[in-house]
């Protein structure tokens, strides 16, 4: 379809074949772990050999929403594979997705299912949208799907519903982010941009650090810059271990304010901000372990690191014609 690689993800889930074709294939779950629908509404069949239409809906924010329509045929393999293969395509003007096709397939494995899906389509807007579609959009589409096949996992295997994965993915996003702002507050403005702010009274209360205030305040502000972009770099583990850290760093900060007496009774000083840090830290930290993750699905299709013609997977496009007729 379009030059772009096709976007391709695979999750591991272990559960049952018939909960995951129902997770999947029911408009009421669907909606609820897919971040890439709002709203899925099957349109009513004459009969059970007529391929599934549909209607979705993505709400994108300000109160715009893109709408689109599709079908869907689904096929079971003599070796228990299932495939649900799909058309879909928007007439909505601001929708940059014209057109696409793709597949879901369910591969039976010892311990659980392969669940899969192998997606492309055209764009609007010309050259632009091409663009725009190679540099965010498709990669933006990719982690949503990635993200939500996790989401999905951890709803049949923990039992963890969607909504709680959002609100839980939401808390975490806030106490990186709000973490990793302070530190860059912290790093560059007063210790960079306004070192007279009473940074460099703090360090010149150290005899030993006496003529070497200002390259050390310097060599701080860059330190705190960089602490704090770790928040936004690392994920999981890694993350979990930044979070301990900080607690660390925090309270160690807070000892060293001490040759400033002073500081500790200012407005907004050493205790107060690094006490709401640290809360912060706690919160990122307790609320981390289950949560949704693209990075722990596979996004590149085995046996076409280079190639994406040579695929044995199913032509969808082809199956849903085969089926109409």
């Amino acid at each position: 379809m379009s030059r772009s690689k096709p976007i391709y993800v695979e999750a591991f889930i272990q559960a049952p074949i018939e909960a995951l074709w129902k997770h999947t294939q029911t408009p009421e779950l669907h909606q609820q772990w897919d971040l890439r629908f709002s709203e899925i509404t099957y349109i009513p069949k004459s009969s059970e050999t007529e391929p599934q239409r549909f209607l979705y809906q993505t709400n994108i924010g300000f109160g715009l929403s893109v709408a689109g329509e599709g079908e869907t045929v689904g096929t079971k393999e003599k070796n228990g594979v299932l495939t649900s293969s799909l058309k879909f395509s928007s007439a909505n003007p601001i929708s940059l997705i014209r057109e696409g096709a793709g597949f879901w397939r369910y591969v039976p494995t010892e311990g659980g299912i392969r669940f899969l899906t192998r997606y492309d389509y055209q764009t609007r807007f010309g050259t632009i949208g091409g663009w725009l579609d190679r540099l965010i959009f498709r990669p933006l589409m990719g982690w949503a799907t990635a993200w939500s096949f996790d989401c999905l996992r951890l709803w049949l295997e923990r039992g963890i519903p969607p909504q709680l994965s959002l609100r839980r993915a939401a808390i975490e996003i806030v106490s990186a982010l709000s973490l990793c702002l302070i530190w860059l507050y912290q790093g560059l403005v007063p210790k960079l941009l306004v070192p007279d702010s009473g940074e460099m009274d703090i360090l010149q209360g150290a005899a030993f650090l006496h003529g070497f205030e200002r390259p050390i305040l310097t060599l701080m502000g860059l330190g705190e810059i960089a602490f704090g972009l770790l928040f936004v770099m690392l994920r999981g583990t890694k993350r979990k271990v930044l979070y301990k850290t900080n607690i660390l760093v925090l309270f160690l900060l807070g000892l060293g304010a001490a040759v400033q007496p002073a500081a500790y009774v200012a407005p907004f000083n050493p205790i107060s901000l690094s006490l709401a840090m640290i809360a912060l830290s706690l919160t990122g930290l307790l609320n981390s372990s289950q949560l949704p993750s693209a990075g722990k699905c596979l996004s590149t299709e085995p046996g076409t690191e280079t190639s994406t013609e040579t695929s044995t997977e199913p032509d969808t496009e082809r199956l849903i014609r085969g089926r109409k007729k």
